[in-house]
């Protein structure tokens, strides 16, 4: 089986696709100047779809999500907008946890692994 990988920097891929999975790395905000928990969790969100999308899959595709939080305060700003994009049908298994992130300005990070292909 082959390995694909999309968005390859010289540390790691955005993303890896082996067989029929899908791997995100952790995903952040692009625009973080001014922005809270639920516009960064709003682009972070965006960007998986995209890079779903380029792998072969999709949300309603997604098997588990790890969602961090800088703060574990702003739960309710990021399931805002967690809920208003994730498939309802096929929720994913989910955990969040509170940890600090790579720059104080990142409030949210997520990674996802999914099935590919199209439900």
């Amino acid at each position: 089986m082959t390995i694909e990988r999309y968005e390859t920097g010289p540390r790691m891929s955005q993303a890896v696709a082996h067989g029929d999975l899908v791997y995100l790395a952790g995903q952040v905000a692009a625009d973080v100047v001014g922005t809270g928990v639920t516009a960064q969790t709003q682009q972070i969100l965006e960007q998986i779809d995209r890079l779903l999308m380029a792998a072969g899959s999709d949300k309603s595709r997604v098997l588990s999500a790890t969602i961090y939080l800088a703060d574990i305060a702003g739960f309710a700003e990021m399931n805002a907008a967690w809920d208003a994009w994730v498939d309802r049908e096929n929720p994913p298994a989910r955990a969040t946890v509170e940890a600090r992130l790579v720059a104080p300005e990142y409030r949210v990070e997520i990674a996802v692994t999914a099935a590919r292909g199209k439900s």
